[in-house]
């Protein structure tokens, strides 16, 4: 008797569409849902021709060469109708008519994934202008400071860690500079 295993799966109803500005996100949301199903070889690979040639016997290779045939065609149905599903109006219009997800997939990344120097260069204008505040608490701001390092990041631009310590010290309000300059002069790596 096999016994399976109940896995759990991401709630994709609350994955906003793709409207093209959310692509990475989108992707990336998606694609751990299909590697959870186990079914991700369809976006990276072409379909086999022939998935048994090399085998000597011709009755076997026929049948194992149709259930993996029948396996990828089912795969590649799931796989499109999740894409697709999670598209807005718009995408979806224009996709429905590919069949294979490898084209919907290759299509999506030619048009949204590739580097988008606008993006960078907001990403970065975002993290150089980012000033702290009195006004706010200091906690929320190192989180927001976290968060506008990690967008540089995620956009695969490299930086050390020493230069992100010092672009927090120099943001704080004049109020601290009494606090920046003790911080500036330690000895220890901060």
């Amino acid at each position: 008797m096999a016994t399976t295993m109940n896995k759990t799966l991401p709630d994709l109803s609350k994955l906003e569409p793709l409207d093209g500005n959310n692509y990475k996100h989108w992707s990336q949301k998606l694609l751990i849902f299909f590697e959870q199903l186990e079914v991700d070889y369809i976006l990276f690979n072409e379909p086999p021709d022939d998935v048994l040639a090399d085998s000597s016997n011709v009755a076997t290779t026929v049948v194992a060469g149709d259930v993996a045939k029948k396996k990828v065609e089912k795969d590649n149905k799931t796989v499109r109708g999740h894409l697709l599903n999670h598209m807005t109006n718009h995408l979806f219009d224009l996709l429905i008519t590919y069949k294979s997800v490898k084209v919907i997939c290759d299509s999506l990344e030619k048009k949204y994934g590739a580097d988008d120097a606008r993006k960078k260069k907001y990403v970065v204008g975002k993290w150089i202008k980012f000033q702290i505040v009195d006004d706010k608490t200091i906690m929320g701001q190192v989180h927001e400071y976290e968060n506008l390092t990690a967008d540089v990041l995620n956009e695969g631009m490299e930086m050390c860690e020493i230069l992100q310590a010092n672009i927090l010290l120099e943001n704080f309000p004049p109020s601290w500079t009494d606090h920046r300059n003790q911080l500036k002069h330690k000895k220890k790596k901060l």
